[in-house]
């Protein structure tokens, strides 16, 4: 149902740099690029995730209770794209690990910009 998420950015340089590592854990690139806006993912693939000034330009701000859910294949790979999103600036917003007991497990985190996002799988059970 969801095409692809935009969040806002102040810097987009930062957030090209952030988000090109994190897309580079999913095996995707940058497949939109303009001025103010880069979007990265695979056309005709999942959804994307882009990052933009704001039209309207005024400061991007995050919204509150707003988060950007990442699904990947393993625990692995979400204590990965965490450890690689801490390491390009990102903020921690609770470590990877087991939520509840019906497996799903995820780390949450902040880009750069304070917008929340997290990754996660299904293990056993869910």
């Amino acid at each position: 149902m969801i095409g692809y998420v935009t969040l806002g950015t102040n810097d987009l340089p930062r957030a090209a740099e952030f988000y090109d590592t994190i897309a580079e854990q999913f095996g995707v690139g940058r497949m939109m690029e303009f001025e103010t806006f880069i979007a990265w993912g695979a056309m005709g693939g999942a959804p994307g995730v882009a990052a933009t000034k704001p039209f309207d330009e005024q400061e991007a701000t995050p919204g509150n209770g707003t988060m950007v859910a990442l699904q990947v294949e393993t625990p692995e790979k979400v204590q990965a794209v965490y450890d690689v999103a801490i390491a390009k600036g990102g903020s921690d917003e609770g470590a990877p690990g087991p939520r509840g007991d019906d497996g799903f497990y995820a780390g949450y985190f902040r880009d750069p910009d304070g917008n929340k996002l997290n990754v996660f799988c299904m293990t056993q059970g869910g």
